[in-house]
């Protein structure tokens, strides 16, 4: 089992900055890529970005490529979403997610997931 708490969400201006955090424990995470995802209200939960755990290979979707940033601190087990250039648009609950597949941006091939983080942008 894999247990995942996120952290870091708020309401911040468009163009602000936010960083949220994934806490993970309960197992070694080498082997899995954490995935960051999000939901806004009456749409699909869609991928954002991840990071695979022991070679630290980073992937985005196509909207968060170069505003967002995923990294890990391995000795703080702990898996960051850094979020610049924020819009309206971003405004959504993310949530952190483990998978041992290589690299998926599939939210169904994710097994361990957080509580999810709201984060508001407003115009």
């Amino acid at each position: 089992q894999v247990q995942l708490v996120e952290s870091g969400g708020g309401l911040v201006q468009a163009g602000g900055s936010l960083r949220l955090s994934c806490a993970a424990s309960g197992r070694t995470l080498s082997s899995y890529t954490m995935g960051w995802f999000r939901q806004a209200p009456g749409k699909e939960r869609e991928f954002v970005g991840g990071i695979h755990w022991s070679s630290a290979t980073m992937f985005y979707s196509g909207s968060a490529k170069g505003r967002f940033t995923t990294s890990r601190d391995s000795a703080k087990n702990t898996v960051y979403l850094q979020m610049n250039k924020l819009e309206p648009e971003d405004t959504a609950v993310y949530y952190c997610a483990a998978t041992t597949d290589y690299l998926s941006d599939y939210d169904r091939a994710y097994e361990y997931w957080g509580q999810g983080t709201q984060v508001t942008v407003s115009s």
